[in-house]
């Protein structure tokens, strides 16, 4: 599989480390509007390097594209590399307003191509026994589910950047950047979202968006919900989801599954019935203060599926319309906030 790479920082370069360690897999192409930046990334892994877009998604051979450029930039170029008939596999959000997602959706299935959209956190092992045991129907009738996520991105993080807190290409701020991983965590275990009633301002830094952000949901299925979002909350904390149903409560602290407390164990499985290997979170992870993935391991485990959904012709681990879910919400928590009034999903 011969991908290529749209941008060439921070996120692109954890990209292309995720793909070097897939056997088969090579990074052939990288494109950055600063040629300096693409030939940099592009020399550490042997790839040739564009300043334009077009020359680049000219390249050959080529059959895929991880997008790792602004977000408010991923439509735009997941759009021109289905219509070269390149598969697509765009980094979080998939886009920052569910029209401009639709549009790419829209383009990949005219061109018959697979788009998928990182979400690493689903492939991570407690993550995936979580979503085991409330797939099982172990948790009960759903209740409650809150989620925390009380980040920290200093000054600079935002000041260094061109397009980091603002509108048109970050598309909203601790929500839509950083939050937007626990939001589809929280779609893909409890479901749907209904309504949402919301507040977000900019408590602390010098920015268009937000860096605060609350706000109360209720689910398809009857159960409530907050989530409380932030890149304000200094040193920076460990992500928190609390799921309760009638049957029982998991917790998930970074990314350790560090309780499961259900009433019975009567199931069978192994994921609910073992709940001894919970164990508590001691450390605080790295993105909490810091936007540097170290471990690349379940960017990986994303390529994989990826590539294997392109040659299986299945849909991957999560499609467009999944991507769409958890933006279509966080514009839903934005208008609220907006009308000071609760909104109904659309």
């Amino acid at each position: 599989m011969h991908i290529g790479l749209v941008g060439a920082g921070n996120i692109s370069g954890t990209h292309a480390r995720a793909i070097s360690g897939i056997p088969g897999a090579v990074v052939t192409a990288v494109f950055a509007p600063r040629r300096e930046r693409a030939t940099a990334l592009a020399a550490q892994h042997g790839a040739a390097a564009y300043e334009s877009l077009d020359g680049f998604l000219n390249h050959r051979p080529m059959d895929m594209v991880a997008i790792g450029s602004p977000s408010g930039l991923h439509g735009e170029h997941g759009i021109a590399a289905a219509r070269r008939g390149l598969h697509v596999l765009v980094e979080k959000p998939i886009e920052i307003s569910t029209a401009r997602v639709d549009a790419l959706i829209a383009a990949a299935e005219q061109a018959g191509v697979t788009l998928g959209v990182i979400f690493q956190d689903r492939v991570k092992p407690d993550i995936a026994r979580l979503q085991a045991i409330v797939g099982e129907g172990a948790l009960g009738k759903p209740i409650l589910a809150s989620a925390r996520v009380k980040w920290y991105r200093p000054p600079e993080y935002y000041g260094d950047s061109k397009w980091r807190g603002t509108w048109a290409l970050d598309g909203g701020g601790a929500l839509m950047n950083q939050g937007v991983h626990t939001v589809d965590l929280l779609l893909w275990l409890a479901g749907p979202v209904r309504r949402v009633f919301a507040r977000t301002a900019a408590q602390l830094h010098a920015i268009e968006v937000e860096d605060t952000a609350v706000a109360v949901l209720e689910f398809a299925s009857g159960a409530f919900g907050t989530l409380e979002a932030a890149t304000s909350a200094y040193p920076g904390y460990a992500r928190r989801l609390e799921l309760t149903g009638s049957e029982g409560t998991l917790i998930l602290d970074g990314d350790q599954l560090s309780a499961i407390d259900l009433k019975s164990k009567a199931s069978g499985t192994s994921a609910a019935s073992d709940t001894s290997e919970a164990s508590e979170s001691k450390t605080r992870p790295v993105n909490a203060s810091s936007p540097v993935v170290a471990d690349v391991s379940a960017h990986r485990l994303v390529f994989e599926d990826f590539i294997h959904a392109v040659a299986e012709r299945r849909p991957p681990l999560c499609d467009g319309a999944a991507g769409r879910a958890s933006v279509a919400v966080i514009e839903a928590i934005y208008r609220s906030s907006a009308l000071q009034v609760p909104v109904e999903m659309e």
